[in-house]
């Protein structure tokens, strides 16, 4: 199997994840991401590469972050460790301070005992796949070893968290005064940063889902646990709630009456107002496929295009650089801002969506009524072949669905990229349609 997934190496900290393998990892990340013009004319001048890190609090990355700083300056590679910060932040540093790359310990919204390495590029961008599969190979060739005063040092990044907080709060184009924000940092790696970002743009604020010990990270609270977020909103009188996953490049929303804004209404509210300011690139939003047929119809309807991509935030990204927009996501709460981020931000994207609010004066369930969401299920037949998604009795089966739904719903078969499973989604005016056919399509798929 390949040593990168979707979003870097991910695992069982101290089961496929050891200390052995980050270390190496390291190594060869500094052997891969040591060439090039910039890199080779740095060592030309005297000067040692630069590499910045930072981890959620899962406990386990501990260990991780320091068997990768000691591949790294082992390798010669000066280290700045940011400490516990989100996934986004360390992708802002390194651009910030223009370091050669970087490095994310973090598992997102994976539970306590996974963790994961995500390695950023210079500029703070995601690896492309030829890239990661230089790495791996490199894995098993040879190290570098430089000797004496040429090794590594590995020192603090003491201003890293005031860094980021300036570039959040200089992004906002409203102050938060007056609005009250619930925010969930799923005992996660916003723990600290959100909090503080969002009450010294203006609001008031509660938090829930901060006290983070190491093994608690996304268990009850957060992006994927949406119900005590509802419930503390409604209790406090709040005027929004505002959840980040265990690394914060995720943001999901609940209305004044703790009903659920997803990512795909976040981005039609953002686009709507991005566009209005004359920042909406090419008037076009980038989404995913899973995206809710009601974005498509809520952004015709106001003259935004919606350019779609394969699942996963980094096939967004890829579609936003080709095309050089400015704003892309999924239905997940990966929300990409591409003028403050090179990748997800969960705390930038909660920041302007409550700017948008501020702004208007109007609530998170006025600004979200400029999507109406379709009913949506989602069915994994799990045991069956990938190739079921394209075999002729099931297109047959779907060009059935698409027919009796016609113009308002439709079909995604699609198959997973690393289990023996089909997902069946359909969407439909009422949930009940969206359930029998989806489970019609099911039955076929499954033989």
């Amino acid at each position: 199997m390949a040593l990168f997934g979707t979003d870097g190496v991910r695992g069982l900290a101290n089961g496929p994840l050891t200390a052995d393998l980050a270390l190496t990892l390291a190594q060869a990340t500094a052997v891969v991401l040591g060439q090039g013009r910039i890199a080779e004319a740095r060592k030309a001048a005297g000067k040692r590469l630069t590499a910045v890190i930072a981890r959620d609090p899962r406990v386990s990355g501990h260990f991780l972050s320091a068997a990768v700083e000691a591949g790294l300056a082992s390798s010669g590679v000066d280290v700045l460790d940011a400490g516990t910060l989100p996934t986004p932040a360390a992708a802002y540093l390194i651009g910030d301070i223009d370091a050669d790359f970087g490095v994310m310990i973090s598992a997102s919204h994976n539970p306590a005992p996974d963790n994961g390495i995500k390695i950023f590029a210079r500029g703070g961008v995601k690896l492309p796949d030829e890239v990661e599969r230089r790495i791996e190979e490199a894995m098993a060739g040879e190290k570098l070893r430089p000797t004496g005063g040429d090794v590594g040092r590995v020192v603090r990044f003491s201003d890293a968290e005031d860094r980021y907080a300036i570039h959040l709060l200089a992004s906002l184009p409203h102050r938060l005064d007056g609005l009250h924000v619930v925010l969930d940092c799923a005992h996660g790696a916003a723990s600290g940063v959100s909090p503080e970002t969002f009450r010294n743009a203006g609001a008031k604020v509660t938090v829930i889902g901060a006290d983070p010990d190491g093994i608690n990270i996304n268990d009850g609270y957060g992006s994927t646990h949406l119900e005590k977020l509802s419930a503390e909103v409604v209790r406090t009188g709040a005027d929004v709630g505002i959840a980040h996953d265990g690394d914060a490049d995720r943001c999901l929303a609940v209305d004044a009456e703790g009903r659920v804004i997803d990512g795909d209404q976040i981005m039609a509210i953002l686009a709507v107002a991005m566009k209005r300011d004359g920042r909406l690139k090419n008037d076009t939003l980038v989404a995913t496929v899973m995206s809710n047929l009601g974005l498509h119809r809520a952004m015709a309807a106001q003259g935004i295009a919606v350019e779609q991509t394969a699942v996963g935030d980094r096939y967004v990204l890829e579609r936003m650089n080709e095309g050089g927009y400015s704003l892309g996501g999924e239905q997940s709460g990966h929300v990409i801002m591409s003028r403050y981020a090179t990748t997800g931000d969960g705390v930038l994207t909660g920041l302007h969506l409550c700017a948008e609010m501020a702004r208007t004066g109007r609530s998170l369930a006025e600004l979200a009524s400029v999507m109406t969401v379709f009913p949506q299920v989602l069915i994994n037949v799990r045991g069956v072949e990938r190739s079921r998604a394209t075999d002729a009795d099931v297109l047959a089966g779907v060009q059935v669905a698409e027919a009796a739904l016609g113009d308002s719903g439709r079909v995604l078969l699609r198959p997973s990229g690393t289990e023996p499973m089909v997902r069946v989604m359909v969407e439909a005016a009422s949930h009940d349609d969206a359930q029998r056919i989806a489970e019609e399509l099911a039955d076929i798929v499954r033989g």
